[in-house]
């Protein structure tokens, strides 16, 4: 699973996302075998990012665009703010886990603060 929270500065993190690799189209070995045909030159340790994962429903969304509907359909924070899209000074928080057999294994989170541009 993958869960993803957004966290105003000063505030509690309120979960935006909670999707599942499931919903993606490709699987990871088709898109590992789409970037060396394409002439990706993969190296052991290499990162790789699949993209986008959204689910079928509102919590499962992937994309600020995607879950506030283009700006439309603010979310509701946990301190009663509104967000249209990520603001700056907000913290984004991705935390992913498997479960299989009824054990979970978690991945721990990525953290972020997102900074202002100036």
């Amino acid at each position: 699973g993958l869960e993803v929270l957004i966290q105003p500065e000063g505030g509690e993190p309120t979960r935006v996302s909670e999707s599942n690799f499931k919903y993606m189209y490709w699987n990871i070995c088709q898109q590992l075998a789409h970037h060396t045909v394409n002439g990706c030159n993969i190296q052991t340790g290499d990162m790789y990012g699949s993209g986008t994962i959204s689910g079928a429903d509102q919590s499962s969304l992937g994309s600020m665009m995607e879950i506030t509907w283009r700006g439309t359909r603010p979310v509701k924070m946990s301190d009663g703010t509104e967000r249209k899209f990520i603001q700056d000074n907000d913290t984004v928080i991705i935390r992913g886990h498997a479960v299989k057999d009824g054990v979970r294994i978690g991945f721990g989170e990525v953290k972020t603060k997102v900074l202002p541009a100036n």
